[in-house]
C-alpha cells in the first residue's frame, strides 16, 4: 500500500476539515482553538497561491498537503503543511507523503525545499529532524508567531 495525492476540490473541503480538526493539539499551537470552521480552511486551500491536495492510501483519504513551488521572497519552494488524521498518525504515512512530494521536486530539477514549523511544536520539529532537514533561521508568521524555518537541500544524482 502506498500514497498517493487527489487536489482538494469545493466539493471535498470538508473531508480536509475533518483531517484538520482530527489534530486539535495542531489547532491550538497554530490557531489558538482546537477546531477549524470550513470558511477558514477553505480560504487556506483553495486559493490561487498553494497547491493543496489530499493523502490518500488507495480509497482512503489520511491527510492534506499544501505547498508553494516558488515563494516569491525567497524562490524557494516551501511545503506549508502535511497533517496526517489523527487515527492515521505513527505509521510512516506522513514519511511516504513527503518522499511522493520530494520526488515530484526533484523531477523539477529544484535542489532544495524549506518548511516553517511553530516553535511550540516540538512533535513537528522531530519529525522534520528525522528526514533530514536542517534550522536555518528564526523567522515571525504573518499572525505574529515564532516560526523556526527549516531547509533540506538535495544532492545531486550521481
Amino acid at each position: 500500500m502506498s500514497v498517493h495525492f487527489e487536489e482538494i476540490t469545493k466539493e471535498t473541503l470538508f473531508i480536509a476539515l475533518e483531517i484538520i480538526n482530527s489534530n486539535p493539539y495542531y489547532n491550538v499551537v497554530e490557531n489558538g482553538r482546537d477546531q477549524r470552521e470550513l470558511e477558514e480552511i477553505e480560504e487556506e486551500f483553495l486559493n490561487p497561491v498553494t497547491t493543496s491536495v489530499f493523502i490518500k492510501l488507495d480509497d482512503t483519504y489520511i491527510g492534506v498537503m499544501d505547498y508553494l513551488m516558488e515563494n516569491p521572497k525567497d524562490q524557494s519552494p516551501w511545503l506549508g503543511l502535511l497533517i496526517i488524521h489523527g487515527d492515521y498518525q505513527g505509521f510512516g504515512f506522513g514519511t511516504q507523503a513527503y518522499a511522493l512530494y520530494e520526488s515530484d521536486i526533484r523531477k523539477r530539477g529544484l535542489v532544495r525545499t524549506r518548511i516553517g514549523v511553530i516553535r511550540e511544536n516540538v512533535k513537528a520539529k522531530q519529525f522534520w529532524d528525522s528526514l533530514g532537514f536542517l534550522y536555518i533561521k528564526t523567522a515571525l508568521s504573518e499572525n505574529g508567531k515564532e516560526i523556526f524555518v527549516y531547509e533540506k537541500n538535495f544532492p545531486k544524482e550521481a
